[in-house]
This record gives C-alpha cells, sequence and structure tokens, in this order.
C-alpha cells in the first residue's frame, strides 16, 4: 500500500483566492485580524445560466470504489441514536444515514474557486441542540493556498451558513488525525472555540458567525508547528491539546474560574507525549492519547495519560509502550457515557507488528488487543484486500469512535476506509456512499464488460463492469501502483490498454482484455523508477509512447516501444515531460504538447520522430491538455485553462482560439446525440460573460453549451479528467480531487 503523502491530491499549480460576499467585520483581540460573516447554503437557487449557456438538470452520483482516501475523525453525536459524522483530509463531510446504512454528503456544494475547503479539519456538533452542526474547513495551511471558513447548520448539514476566516487551517497537512479541533462550550451553546495550527485560539460567540482570537491562551504558535491539536470539555472546564511544545513544554491546558487558560499541572512530560492527540472525558476522567509526532507518518513512541479531574492524579495508563522494532503512537481515542472506565484506543503508524485498538473496562488498568480476535469480512470492497489472502485490521487508525448507547458499536478511520463493529469481533468496512479518491485520468471503453476505467491516486485504479459496486476484482494488480500516472486505451483495437504509475514491480502494465487483468512491461526505460509519467497507445496498439517527468520536476524526454513494453528505444525529439496523445484513427499520428514552449510536436511515423508543428500556443502550465475527437482524425482540442480552449481541425498545424470559453480546464467526449454526427462533448469550462466554473456538455461539436451540474453539485476543484460514455448519449464520468468519480445522467 503507497502511504498517502502530505499534499495528497494537491492541484499541483492552482492557486485559488477565496471569494465570498463580505459582511461586517469584528473587532480582533490582540491584534489579531477578525474573521467576517458570509452566508452561503448547499441548496441556494441556481445562478443564471453562464455566458448565455442553457442548462439541463441531471442526476448525479458517485462510482463505487469504497472509499479510498484518509477518513481522520468520526463523530457520534451524545444525545442521538445513530447520528455520526465523518470527515475527510480533501474530499468534505459526510452524515451516516441509519436507516440506509450509507453516508449521506454534505460540503458538495462547494465550488471551483473554493475548493480549499473541501479539506474539513475538524467537526463539531450540539449536545443540547442536535440539528446544529458545524465543520472547520480548510485543506492547506501554505501561502499559496486560500483561508479556511466555518460553516454552520441548524439541519444536520442539509443547508448551511458560512463564515470565513482570517487564518488558514490544514485539513491534509501533518497532524489531520488528532483533534477534533471545533467545540461547542457545554456552557453557552451560542460560543464556539476553534484551535488553529499557527494562529492560536480562536473563540465565537455568535454560533460561528463572527470570530476573534482569544488573548488569554498563553501558548505561542511556532509557524512550523501544530498549534491546538485538540479541544474537549470535562464539565464546566475546557482542555486544550497544545503540539508546539516538544516534549519539555506544556502539551495540555485548562481554562480557570476568571475564564483564562492555564497550563494543566502535574502533566506529564517527554517526547513520548510531545503531541496531544485526542482527548476524551467521561465519569470523571480525563484521556489523552499522546505521540512523539502529529501524524499520521512519523510516529514512533507513545503513551495514554488518564487524569482524575477533581484530584488532579495522573496515571499512565498505556496499553503496550512502543520499543525496539515496534514502533508507534497512539492517536485514536473514546470513552463509553454509560459504563465507567470502557474506553478504547488505536495505535497508529505501528508497521511492523500492525496496527490494533485496544479496550478497556477498568479505566485503562488492564487492556484487550482486539485485532487478534477479528474476522474481517471486505466483500463489499474487495480491494482491501490489497491482493494478499487476508486483509490488515487497520493503519493509519487516528479517527475512533463509540457509539454512545452501544459499547460494542465500534467505528475505525484507516487509509481509505472506515471499519465498524457490533460484538468486537466481526469487522466489515462501514463505507457506503464516501467516496474519497483523487482521480487523474478516466477512460471509458466503446466495447467490452466495462463501461468505466479509472486512474487514481494512492490506490491506481479500477475496472468497473457496474457503477453501482466496488469491482469483484479490487484494484489494478501486476502491477499494484500506489498514484496512477498514466492511462490510455487503443481506439481500433480497445482490448488493448496501458497504465502507467508508481508500482511495486515495475511502473508500467499492458492489458489485452480491456483492462481486466495486466502483466508488467518485461523491461522499462531506467527513468521510469523515478518518473514515471503519462502514456499513450497508437490507434492499432503497434506502439507505446512513454513520457517522462522526475519526482524533483525535472522533464525527460519520451521512450517508445512497439513490442508491448518488451524493449524500448529513446525518443530524442520527444518535448521532454509533454503528455503523448494518439490520434483516435491514424495509427501514425501521434501529438504532444510542449508545454514549455507553448508548441505541438506531430509525429507521423508512429511516434519514432517529431516535430514542431503549430506555434504561439500558450505554455508554461503542465497542467494544460490536449484532446483528440474519437472517429476523426487530426481534430484537436487544447484546455490551457485560464487562457481559454484552441481547436485545430488540421492534425495540430494551426490552432484557433474559441472566444466563447474563458477558461479550459479538461474536456473529453461521448456518445453523440440522436441525429448529430460529432460525438458529444464534456466540459470543465468558464464561459465568457461569466465567473463559475461549471460542467458543460455540447452536442453541436462545441458551437453551443449546456451546463449539466447544479450548485448542489460542484466538488471543488474538478479540472484533472472528463470524459463521456461512447456507448450511452448524455452520461458522463467526472473524476474529482477528493470526491473520487461522479457520473451523471440526464433526468
Amino acid at each position: 500500500m503507497t502511504h498517502r503523502p502530505q499534499a495528497e491530491g494537491a492541484p499541483a499549480t492552482r492557486r485559488s483566492v477565496l471569494r465570498g460576499t463580505a459582511a461586517a467585520a469584528v473587532t480582533a483581540a490582540a491584534g489579531a485580524p477578525a474573521a467576517t460573516a458570509a452566508q452561503s447554503a448547499g441548496t441556494a437557487p441556481a445562478r443564471p445560466p453562464a455566458g448565455g449557456a442553457k442548462e439541463q438538470p441531471y442526476r448525479w452520483r458517485s462510482v463505487a470504489m469504497g472509499g479510498t482516501g484518509f477518513v481522520p475523525g468520526i463523530l457520534f453525536h451524545p444525545r442521538v441514536r445513530g447520528l455520526v459524522y465523518a470527515r475527510t483530509d480533501i474530499g468534505g463531510a459526510y452524515r451516516w444515514d441509519d436507516r440506509r446504512a450509507r453516508w449521506t454528503p454534505l460540503t458538495d456544494h462547494i465550488g471551483w474557486d473554493d475548493w480549499n475547503l473541501l479539506g474539513v479539519e475538524a467537526v463539531a456538533v450540539d449536545p443540547a441542540h442536535p440539528d446544529r452542526l458545524y465543520l472547520a474547513l480548510g485543506t492547506y495551511a501554505q501561502p499559496w493556498a486560500s483561508n479556511g471558513a466555518v460553516l454552520r447548520s441548524d439541519d444536520r448539514g442539509t443547508t448551511w451558513r458560512r463564515a470565513d476566516l482570517p487564518v488558514k487551517l490544514g485539513a491534509n497537512e501533518d497532524g489531520r488525525g488528532t483533534g477534533e479541533r471545533l467545540l461547542v462550550d457545554p456552557r453557552d451553546s451560542g460560543t464556539l472555540w476553534l484551535g488553529t495550527r499557527h494562529d492560536g485560539l480562536w473563540r465565537s460567540t455568535d454560533r460561528g458567525a463572527t470570530w476573534e482570537r482569544d488573548p488569554s491562551f498563553p501558548a505561542e504558535p511556532d509557524p512550523s508547528g501544530q498549534g491546538v491539536t485538540a479541544l474537549a470539555a470535562a464539565g464546566r472546564t475546557l482542555y486544550a491539546g497544545w503540539g508546539d511544545g516538544g516534549g519539555t513544554g506544556p502539551a495540555l491546558y485548562r481554562t480557570t474560574a476568571g475564564g483564562g487558560w492555564e497550563a494543566v499541572p502535574g502533566q506529564p512530560a517527554g517526547s513520548a507525549t510531545a503531541v496531544p492527540q485526542r482527548l476524551a472525558y467521561a465519569h470523571g476522567a480525563l484521556y489523552v492519547t499522546y505521540a512523539d509526532a502529529p501524524g499520521p507518518n512519523g510516529q514512533t513512541d507513545g503513551a495514554v495519560h488518564r487524569l482524575t479531574v477533581a484530584t488532579g492524579e495522573w496515571r499512565d495508563v498505556t496499553p503496550v509502550r512502543p520499543g525496539g522494532d515496534d514502533t508507534f503512537g497512539y492517536a485514536g481515542l473514546a470513552v463509553s457515557p454509560r459504563r465507567p472506565g470502557t474506553v478504547v484506543v488505536s495505535t497508529n503508524n505501528r508497521w511492523a507488528k500492525v496496527d490494533t485498538v485496544f479496550r478497556s473496562t477498568d479505566g485503562g488498568a488492564t487492556w484487550t488487543s482486539l485485532r487478534e480476535r477479528a474476522v474481517l469480512d471486505v466483500s463489499e470492497t474487495p480491494y482491501l484486500a490489497w491482493g494478499e489472502e487476508r486483509p490488515k485490521f487497520g493503519w493509519w487508525i487516528q479517527a475512533l469512535a463509540l457509539d454512545p448507547y452501544d459499547d460494542e458499536h465500534i467505528l475505525f478511520g484507516t487509509g481509505a476506509t472506515v471499519y465498524g463493529t457490533s460484538d468486537l469481533t466481526h469487522w466489515a468496512p462501514r463505507i457506503r456512499g464516501l467516496e474519497e479518491a483523487s482521480v487523474r485520468k478516466l477512460v471509458s471503453p466503446p466495447t467490452g464488460r466495462a463501461h468505466l476505467l479509472s486512474a487514481v491516486g494512492d490506490i491506481g485504479g479500477f475496472h468497473h463492469d457496474t457503477l453501482t459496486a466496488s469491482p469483484a476484482r479490487g484494484f489494478y494488480t501486476d502491477p499494484v501502483f500506489g498514484t496512477a500516472t498514466g492511462l490510455d486505451l487503443a481506439p481500433l483495437k480497445p482490448s488493448h490498454v496501458v497504465r502507467t504509475g508508481w508500482g511495486d514491480r515495475g511502473n508500467g502494465a499492458l492489458s489485452r482484455d480491456g483492462g481486466r487483468t495486466w502483466e508488467p512491461f518485461a523491461s522499462q526505460p531506467p527513468i521510469a523508477k523515478d518518473a514515471p509519467g503519462p502514456i499513450a497507445i497508437t490507434a492499432d496498439a503497434g506502439a507505446l509512447i512513454w513520457s517522462f517527468v522526475h519526482w524533483d520536476g525535472t522533464p525527460h524526454p519520451g521512450w517508445r516501444s512497439e513490442d508491448d513494453g518488451a524493449t524500448w528505444t529513446g525518443i530524442p525529439t520527444f518535448p521532454a515531460g509533454a503528455t503523448p496523445l494518439a490520434d483516435p484513427l491514424d495509427p501514425r499520428a501521434v501529438y504532444a504538447y510542449d508545454t514549455a514552449g507553448g508548441t505541438v510536436a506531430v509525429s507521423r511515423d508512429a511516434g519514432r520522430t517529431f516535430a514542431t508543428a503549430a506555434r504561439g500556443l500558450p505554455a508554461g502550465d503542465r497542467e494544460y491538455q490536449l484532446a483528440a475527437t474519437p472517429g476523426r482524425t487530426g481534430e484537436l482540442w487544447l484546455s490551457a485553462k485560464d487562457r481559454g480552449l484552441f481547436r485545430s481541425a488540421d492534425g495540430g498545424r494551426t490552432f484557433t482560439r474559441d472566444t466563447g470559453i474563458a477558461a479550459s480546464h479538461t474536456l473529453g467526449f461521448g456518445r453523440a446525440a440522436p441525429g448529430r454526427r460529432h460525438p458529444a462533448v464534456y466540459h470543465v469550462a468558464r464561459l465568457h460573460g461569466s465567473d463559475l466554473t461549471a460542467v458543460y456538455r455540447s452536442d453541436d461539436g462545441g458551437r453551443t453549451w449546456t451546463r449539466i451540474n447544479d450548485d448542489a453539485h460542484q466538488w471543488g476543484w474538478t479540472g484533472q479528467t472528463i470524459t463521456g460514455d461512447p456507448r450511452r448519449y448524455g452520461r458522463v464520468y467526472l473524476g474529482t480531487n477528493g470526491r473520487g468519480v461522479q457520473y451523471g445522467d440526464p433526468r
């Protein structure tokens, strides 16, 4: 399994600034800027048609993969049976529908310009008002990222109001599995607290509409640290975990009788308790899990401690001490409000002996590991077996939740799913409806069993015979890829498919049965192991053209094989780092867009040599995409992001800009409309005269456009890949950066 990187799924060059309606600002304490309040609802009325485009209602659904992404937070409501929320690092928040036994997405309304808000830093519920829900949003805290925001709902996430923050949050950075960093004050439901990574502790006294920094919080943030890692209430006292103490300074603070904050007396110190991961309180005891690093990676030591709040007595209740070859931290934590002393904790980053969940019924005096007797059933999401005989119990277990109405009902999140049990022995994924893949490339074959092939981050991709179930064969194997970098199909011989990526046994593979089974290339260019880039297969499957960009960003010339990857020959004339594109009909024609020089190179000998054709096109961005119309020779479309859309009818010799398109991000094709000859065109774009980036369809070769998504279905950044179905008019498959593959059909 390839571990999820810190900047998972981040659009490499996208730097967006939030756009919203400004409202009255409040005065911030201690010289900190104040947050502004802005309103936005997920069920807001649709905007007027953009740039004169028509609109057509579509039904949108998620292609079932079965999670595939990191779930760092799960929260049961303490007063409502069956009400559960989950947060993801790049794919938004979800509410569990107990009647249907599936997750309902709550943040799909977040649009293109607000893509940074699809990462959920924290979730909070109000115990006294079950319908109230709060989300702290912000994927990256880097200088190029937009500021965070807080969403608040009075109907469990069906509709929202929004407050923009003057600070950044980091839901997809180190420490994203700690928390929760957002808390409703039990002393006053109108007061909320928000812990930030680099800007201290913030407070709202109007239910999250406006925010100000609390000057009484004594800890000083470290620009490279974690700041406030977790918040919890113990009766009328609030506690805050602090991740910047380094093991020598205080790691836990509490409120005082006077309303300020102070370091908790007598707290444990040392590297094992450097970063508080989770806080949980019940029956007079506050439990804290610790690690020597924020996680999810990099933890080698940790501990569990219990504080008797009334007496101030601390006790080390660590189940197993890390050491030797068995290194890990402690992360997940939950306590039972029904039975005193019942508590569960999880290990994290325990690769040698595999992570586990420990359970105690005597306040941590003794513990039982639940992994050894666990029976895992992954039949609903077979990829979780990872190609082995038995699936792994868990990894990256930082989210751990205990049902307040049933002590044997436990949920925990991993780097790819949510596992659940109702009897402490039998475990199965509880993941229906929650899809979090970062999708790199989609192909819809014109024939064969599969209607969709995908290339995705972290787990390679899938061959989907049906869209409503996770594939029975799991993800692509032989070889297994972590993150895929390329996927292509031979139009005249569609049984032949190639894929590339970061693999365990080579970096490229060929399928001769439409992507159902694979075999690794018999050999590969030397650069492939450090720079597996995109790949193209000629229309007749006679040649492969593989491009390379090193992990450090350095582009390299392409290589070519005409024996299905048995041998490879360098292509000195291929533009370094370009993405190759085979002509759909002419096996001799291959194109490559040179983003460095703004030129299109064309091969007329099946990729052996390339020569520059069109010049003077937009340059400087590797995310520019070149596409070819199926069933036609030489009809090319260049999506150049904010530079617009360019089209060629002469095989790349000349291009004309489409003056109706202000921004073009990704473009694909599907079956033609009844009575039409040109394939339907699907386009993530912004039309001239509009400030809305949306999903469009054209049935007349791009002369007119119809918007097919709506304001409730936007999914943040969707500029990576899109394709129609060549066998079903109107169906479109859209790759998202955190919400998996969405597919739509006309209503």
